[in-house]
């Protein structure tokens, strides 16, 4: 636990991380088959907390042990599993890699739950082995990746990620077929990414990330510009109600 320099202080004179990796070793010391950790980083502060996910990764490799992390912190939940359940009030939704979880999930649960997204009602206008052609209440019709199970006539709604949304100035020609028409609403900058939240035509409202890659940039866009917002084909994802 590289806490050997740190035998002869009183636990009072621990650092939170290192009150932490004393619990750890206390876990561990008796090599049990499986090690459940009940949202243990909870009461650290963020820099300790990320540095802690780090740990926590090695000790797992390095002592072979199943750990059952518990924790109300997607990300958190995305940067240290091998595999996710996620859980609501007492059932199990679903279950499956980080990557399948956040890029597939199974309903609008999970698509809510794990990681901000943006969802807009929607109904099946034609079904094929490879795609869905839907409908957008008061925006138009659309094409998605197609979806086992799903008839003509369903009704769920359309999942999309922030950062899979792309922002174009209302006057340049759209390079992706599915655009819609919209005005930035409010915008939210932090660091390395800044939010935007465009309005669209019907009212809804869609949430897109764009990365800050020009030192000192803050935003591309202002509050009322016209804009038009676009993803690409395998972006959305349908989900049935």
């Amino acid at each position: 636990m590289r806490l050997s320099g740190f035998a002869d202080r009183f636990p009072h004179e621990l650092s939170g991380g290192q009150k932490q990796r004393v619990a750890f070793a206390r876990g561990l010391i008796n090599h049990p088959r499986l090690l459940l950790l009940d949202e243990p980083l909870g009461a650290l502060d963020a820099k300790l907390r990320e540095e802690m996910q780090i740990e926590l990764v090695n000790l797992q490799q390095e002592a072979g042990i199943t750990f059952v992390f518990v924790t109300h912190a997607q990300n958190e939940a995305l940067a240290l599993s091998h595999r996710i359940a996620v859980m609501n009030r007492g059932n199990i939704e679903q279950i499956d890699q980080p990557s399948r979880i956040y890029g597939f999930p199974k309903n609008r649960f999970v698509a809510g739950f794990i990681g901000k997204t943006n969802m807009m009602n929607a109904q099946v206008l034609e079904t094929t082995s490879s795609h869905l052609r839907i409908i957008l209440s008061g925006l138009g019709e659309m094409t998605v990746p197609g979806k086992e199970g799903t008839h003509v006539g369903d009704k769920g709604a359309i999942a999309i990620r922030p950062e899979q949304v792309q922002i174009l100035p209302y006057t340049e020609e759209a390079w992706i077929k599915d655009c819609f028409r919209g005005k930035v609403n409010d915008y939210l900058y932090s660091g390395d990414v800044t939010s935007y939240i465009v309005e669209l035509v019907n009212g809804t409202r869609i949430e897109a990330l764009l990365p800050n890659s020009t030192p000192g940039q803050a935003k591309s866009f202002e509050v009322g510009d016209s804009v038009l917002v676009a993803w690409k084909y395998e972006a959305g994802i349908f989900l049935n109600e």
